[in-house]
């Protein structure tokens, strides 16, 4: 973001229309047949977990991220991140993947997990979860299930179903 002053700022509930717009653009209908979406229809995202990156008045990006739990274990689902195509490959996406981590971190959670491209988010630390320790509803490609342990060794011992987390059901 050499030339552009970017400014990521956590999620309001006045964001999520033009976050929903941004979606739309990005992933087209087909996003709500993915695993993670059936997730998302029980649970909403946390807003102060979720960041939008903004040049001047204009939304460039945004990442979500909702409570989930793997086997017994809590645990954050990251996603969706999206960027405005123009603004690709200039650090937006990185930078709200940054920002949501450290706080994330900084408010004593201890796993983030993801449906996503490993060469991209290992960059942040994300890892393929070992074949067969979490599962996922509806199809998944298990060699894109990612996680972020954000405490050596949090999932060690973790395995099971990934769901929403009921206590945050919509």
């Amino acid at each position: 973001m050499s030339d552009l002053s970017l400014t990521i700022m956590a999620e309001t509930a006045n964001d999520a229309q033009a976050i929903e717009r941004l979606h739309e653009r990005t992933f087209g209908p087909g996003r709500f047949v993915l695993s993670a979406y059936r997730i998302r229809e029980h649970v909403d995202h946390v807003l102060d977990l979720s960041f939008t990156a903004w040049i001047g008045t204009l939304l460039v990006g945004s990442v979500r991220q909702l409570p989930v739990v793997v086997g017994s274990a809590k645990a954050l689902l990251l996603g969706p991140l999206t960027v405005e195509p123009p603004f690709r490959s200039r650090g937006v996406g990185r930078a709200l993947l940054e920002r949501a981590l450290r706080d994330t971190k900084a408010k004593g959670h201890r796993l983030v997990l993801l449906v996503g491209d490993e060469a991209y988010y290992s960059r942040v630390g994300f890892k393929a979860v070992p074949a067969g320790r979490a599962t996922m509803p509806g199809p998944v490609d298990y060699k894109r299930l990612l996680v972020a342990e954000l405490v050596d060794g949090a999932f060690n011992d973790i395995s099971g179903a990934i769901r929403p987390d009921w206590d945050f059901a919509k």
